[in-house]
Order: structure tokens, then sequence, then C-alpha cells
């Protein structure tokens, strides 16, 4: 049996490595752009109007509420107006 010579193989090219570009999550808060922290919900007043009352807690308040945004979620324009919204109430975050 004749031996191979590396010569009578074919010349294979090496394929660069796939290096994935480093992906950071945006900061953790309440800004724009961040992950919330931790859920956000608004009590819903008890006259069936669908509005919000009370101050943003980070648990669901019982009875009927809206969550405002998920833990982890983004914080986009609209659950930032919201949450200033409560502030605006005269409530806290």
């Amino acid at each position: 049996m004749a031996a191979r010579s590396k010569s009578d193989t074919p010349h294979e090219q090496s394929t660069p490595a796939a290096v994935r570009t480093q992906e950071y999550a945006a900061g953790t808060g309440w800004d724009v752009g961040q992950t919330a922290p931790s859920d956000a919900f608004r009590a819903l007043d008890s006259a069936g109007n669908g509005e919000s009352v009370g101050p943003v807690v980070h648990s669901h308040p019982g009875g009927y509420a809206r969550q405002i945004v998920a833990k982890g979620g983004l914080i986009t324009e609209g659950v930032k107006r919201d949450l200033d919204a409560a502030d605006s109430d005269g409530t806290e975050d």
C-alpha cells in the first residue's frame, strides 16, 4: 500500500473562529432603556372605571390591579410615563 504524503491531501482552509460580540444588558433601574429591577403594579379603582389609584407597588396588591412592567422588562417611554404619573398623583414609587 502506498503511503500518502501531505501533498496528496487537499488543503483544508481553516475556518476563523466565530466570536460573538459582547452583549451588555441595559442598566438596572427605572429609567428609559433600563431593565426593571422588580415588578411594578398599580391598583385600579373599585368603581370599575379602570383608573389607576394609589402608589406603585412591587407585588400584586390584590383585587383589581394593572401590571405596569415585569421584573427584567424594558423600561419604555410608556412605562416611564405610567411610573411618573403615579409619582405626580402624590404617591411614592
